[in-house]
């Protein structure tokens, strides 16, 4: 049904409806509306909602209620996302189906409570698929799919979009009734759980024998992932019949010399640019990368193998490197391109359309 609706509540509301049994939630600006919408929503669905006392704790009760046999769901932002950074591991290590929704937004200091990327993007080497939305419609889309994705693939899953811009934003959004996410998303049957009668350990200590043989395993089944999550987005857009993009979005001509690649809602400004620049003769095109985790080299170089140029826009950079969707870019083109780095929208600063069409003719590393 679609409805005008606030993005953090649309989430709410299709969390609620993939029947989770717990969350735990702690509240941080700007994911707080939907922990406060689950909570309302709570008498209606039933799951135990569970009120902490930090983020930190949030994951460790997720955690604890994945092993026990349940699915379960947490929201989080900025430093929320960094106070759980030890716990995030220990969710992938001992591959737990949890999702998580991020509502991107800066990290201190300086104190900023706007837009960027850099608190998900800095916890992209913790084992969790990760996959960045461009609008509300897709979010809501994707946290369906995540849950099949992470409850196929034994991994965690990371479901970022950005604060404000699409936290917050009134937009129409079609939600999918109750009897049709069951017949997508099936009720969940854990693999591994603890059980008096079948006693095992999660997490227990690995000497040096055994522990790189788990991160070796815990690697490959995180790119393998990609195919799961190809997978499920096509089975998703043939169920609801809504286009879905699962790695990589590209837009405008196969043959644009000049491509901009960029991530979420920055995409769609983007759009826009391409778009007026391609009325101006201008021979532009856009790459939207959607799963950052696992990253799909190999597709993006083969989207962009036609490329004269490359500009990169991102809302992220790592301090004394660079951008980091350009490094990740860079490496999967093996430099046969000229890879041009855009900083930009940091603690939410604007990135208009007539900013993004002045990088086409970059020549440097550039913030914006």
């Amino acid at each position: 049904m679609k409805r005008m609706m606030e993005g953090s509540i649309a989430v709410a509301h299709i969390v609620a409806r993939c029947r989770p049994s717990v969350i735990p939630a702690y509240p941080i600006t700007p994911s707080t509306h939907i922990p406060e919408e689950l909570s309302r929503l709570q008498p209606k669905y039933g799951y135990e909602f569970i009120t902490v006392e930090s983020e930190h704790s949030a994951l460790s009760a997720a955690i604890g209620a994945s092993v026990a046999g349940s699915r379960t769901f947490t929201a989080t932002s900025s430093q929320g996302l960094l106070y759980m950074h030890e716990v995030l591991f220990n969710a992938s290590g001992m591959r737990l189906p949890i999702v998580m929704v991020v509502a991107n937004r800066a990290i201190g200091a300086p104190l900023n409570i706007w837009n960027d990327w850099q608190d998900s993007i800095s916890q992209r080497d913790a084992g969790w698929i990760q996959l960045y939305c461009k609008n509300n419609q897709e979010t809501a889309d994707t946290v369906i799919q995540a849950y099949k994705i992470a409850e196929k693939t034994d991994l965690p899953v990371m479901v970022c979009f950005e604060g404000y811009y699409l936290t917050h934003e009134v937009c129409e959004v079609d939600l999918p009734e109750q009897e049709e996410i069951d017949s997508f998303l099936p009720p969940f049957k854990p693999k591994l759980f603890l059980d008096t009668d079948n006693p095992m350990s999660f997490g227990t200590f690995f000497p040096p024998k055994y522990y790189q043989g788990v991160r070796e395993k815990h690697h490959d089944d995180l790119l393998a992932s990609a195919g799961t999550i190809s997978e499920v987005a096509s089975e998703f857009a043939k169920k609801f019949g809504r286009v879905q993009h699962a790695l990589l979005e590209a837009y405008g001509p196969s043959d644009a010399e000049t491509v901009f690649v960029t991530m979420g809602s920055l995409a769609e400004n983007t759009e826009v640019a391409v778009d007026e620049l391609r009325t101006e003769k201008k021979n532009a095109g856009l790459l939207r990368v959607k799963c950052m985790r696992p990253f799909p080299a190999e597709l993006l170089a083969k989207a962009l193998s036609k490329a004269k140029r490359i500009i990169v826009l991102e809302k992220d950079v790592s301090v004394g490197s660079g951008g980091v969707l350009a490094l990740e870019v860079r490496a999967a083109l093996h430099c046969e391109t000229p890879v041009v780095s855009v900083v930009c929208g940091l603690g939410g600063k604007d990135v208009p359309v007539g900013e993004i069409k002045k990088t086409f003719d970059a020549k440097k590393d550039l913030w914006l």
